[in-house]
């Protein structure tokens, strides 16, 4: 008996029926999330590249002192028309800006304000207009919905019950004189 048993089992572990579908069936999917992964990596960075790009251009506009006055609603405006790849972008972004005074330390929140679709609806939470001289930080914080919300990299980055990721741009600037 037990050495007909071994002769069944010698017969099965010879053979090598299903080798492939074996193998394919435990790589493929460690394959699919590294490559979903990799993708959503690079629309992460290029919405991040996105949004710091139209944060700085924004920034060079009231550098530049083109005799426009803005306001927080034309700032919000004007960054999201050129952060193309920004879904719902005004409902999605905060912006916050802050007048620092250069000779004390820095003293900001380290954690950018940003917005959740959770929650109730905040004010802005500090945005003055600096005067001429002043030394001021703007920063914005997009929440960004994950291209592929359910798997690798996209599961990972989720940071509220939306299952949204924040991307932030920071910039420092001083205001020119008049």
């Amino acid at each position: 008996m037990i050495t007909r048993m071994f002769r069944r089992f010698r017969r099965f572990s010879d053979d090598e029926k299903g080798n492939a579908t074996l193998e394919f069936t435990l790589l493929f999917p460690l394959l699919m999330v590294a490559l979903l992964s990799g993708v959503e990596l690079a629309f992460v960075t290029l919405k991040h590249a996105m949004l710091e790009r139209a944060v700085d251009m924004t920034v060079r506009d009231i550098r530049l002192g083109t005799g426009v006055n803005f306001q927080h609603d034309d700032l919000k405006t004007t960054i999201c028309e050129r952060a193309t790849f920004i879904q719902s972008c005004d409902a999605n972004m905060r912006l916050e800006m802050i007048q620092v005074n250069p000779r004390s330390a820095l003293n900001i929140d380290a954690s950018a304000d940003c917005t959740d679709r959770t929650e109730e609806v905040k004010p802005v939470r500090t945005f003055v207009n600096g005067a001429s001289n002043e030394l001021m930080i703007l920063r914005a914080c997009a929440k960004i919905d994950p291209l592929f919300p359910t798997s690798g990299l996209g599961k990972q980055l989720a940071d509220n019950a939306e299952g949204q990721y924040a991307l932030v741009a920071t910039t420092v600037f001083v205001q020119e004189p008049q």
